[in-house]
């Protein structure tokens, strides 16, 4: 591996051959993803004009990464996890190519569509772990935060760019948007085949129940990590305002299909800004204050964006929305990736995306929920208070990550050292 780059080089991650590699597969396989996404949408609606089977494809790609959250994680830990991406990728291009041939020779119902998605969520909560546990094995601890900002930045232009890609290419056929993700997917493929397999901890450890559960063990005893995970968890729950969307657009801003598109780019585009500025100016000092900073922000603009009848300032909530809900990713990846030992992350990071999982599922069934009960506007309205709450109850309740300075455990740690001798040479002296 390279040695380290410059401390505020925008582009660290990228002196290493392997984590550009990796970013590129990694970017081309969400892009293609996110064009499948939005054609088996239009697809399976065209077949049945039954907004529950628009429902069913969220919930047939996220059950697997729940039923398997003990066996995706350890995979992860115990394999290696270039492998993993490697052969999950393959299993989704292949995928897509079912998908190719089902919309070539027409279909009559969805479910050969749903049994593909089945497939794809599979791979999926094996991947998922895998990769995010990858990038700590291809740059230097110093760079990590760097990469996770690039990452980030890729997941967001992906999930930006990607279905407007999709919608385009589906009006020219069914086939063409699974045809142009094939390609993506086949190109993604080739990536991460030129990455080399790193070195791994703990690689072909024995299995248990205790090696199993040991992802839930270590986030449950670790307050940082715990702290850090379940805020960003119960904050998107609660402030989650983008399943009503379509609500503003059309009753309360009273916009056309247009305004619905600037909505839902709005959030991605503060995203997409505050991810770049994190990659060039990253967060060295008040980790946790920052954190915590951030999701009072992204309640308060929750907030400002239920009650806005203006699209400009409904446009400027969701910016800011999207851009401090970027800090409170940035600042829960790193603090999970760094604190989490080697041998352990694919668990770890298996819990974590369940977690992130559930948190925007459920926040989306509990807005649409209380929007059919008290309206969308009190619903996005109270939901954002119940952000800014969990801000303040978990600001006290793990004071610890309030109190972190660097992301960095080793740093973090020999500054609390440091802040311990201090306080004991300057404390009363005996004479």
């Amino acid at each position: 591996m390279q040695a380290p780059a410059p401390a505020d080089d925008k582009y660290a991650a990228f002196r290493h051959r392997a984590f550009a590699l990796y970013f590129i597969s990694r970017f081309l396989s969400t892009f293609g993803l996110q064009i499948v996404s939005v054609a088996v949408g239009w697809q399976i609606y065209d077949l049945t004009r039954d907004p529950f089977d628009l429902g069913l494809v969220g919930l047939i790609q996220f059950l697997p990464a729940l039923v398997l959250i003990l066996f995706t994680g350890a995979a992860a830990d115990r394999y290696g996890r270039r492998t993993i991406m490697l052969v999950c990728e393959i299993i989704i291009g292949l995928a897509a190519a079912a998908l190719v041939y089902f919309a070539w020779r027409g279909l009559t119902t969805p479910l050969p569509i749903f049994a593909v998605l089945l497939v794809i969520g599979i791979a999926r909560a094996f991947f998922a772990p895998a990769s995010q546990s990858l990038a700590p094995n291809l740059v230097p601890a110093r760079d990590l935060p760097n990469a996770i900002a690039w990452n980030s930045t890729s997941w967001q232009t992906a999930t930006i760019v990607g279905p407007v890609a999709g919608g385009l290419l589906y009006g020219l056929g069914p086939t063409a948007p699974y045809l142009t993700a094939f390609g993506f997917l086949m190109a993604s493929i080739f990536a991460i085949t030129l990455v080399p397999q790193p070195a791994q901890r703990n690689r072909g450890q024995a299995q248990s129940w205790q090696t199993l559960m040991a992802g839930f063990s270590y986030v449950r005893n670790q307050k940082i990590v715990l702290g850090a995970i379940s805020l960003d968890m119960f904050a998107v729950l609660l402030g989650g305002a983008i399943a009503l969307m379509p609500v503003f657009a059309r009753d309360v801003l009273e916009l056309g299909p247009w305004g619905l598109g600037l909505l839902r780019a709005s959030p991605g585009i503060g995203a997409i800004g505050m991810a770049i500025y994190l990659a060039s100016r990253p967060v060295r000092r008040h980790a946790g204050r920052a954190m915590f900073i951030a999701v009072g922000v992204f309640g308060a603009a929750t907030m400002i964006f239920g009650l806005s009848t203006s699209l400009p300032l409904s446009m400027a909530a969701l910016v800011t929305m999207g851009a401090s809900d970027m800090i409170s990713v940035y600042v829960r990846q790193s603090l999970v990736q760094l604190w989490t030992p080697d041998e352990l992350r694919g668990r770890v990071s298996a819990v974590n995306m369940v977690f992130i999982g559930a948190s925007n599922e459920l926040g989306e069934f509990r807005a649409g929920v209380m929007a059919s009960l008290i309206g969308p506007v009190a619903a996005v309205v109270i939901g954002g208070a119940g952000t800014l709450a969990v801000a303040v109850a978990w600001s006290l309740g793990f004071p610890q990550l309030r109190q972190i300075q660097s992301l960095d455990k080793d740093a973090e740690e020999s500054r609390q050292a440091l802040d311990a001798g201090a306080a004991q040479t300057s404390g009363p002296q005996k004479g």
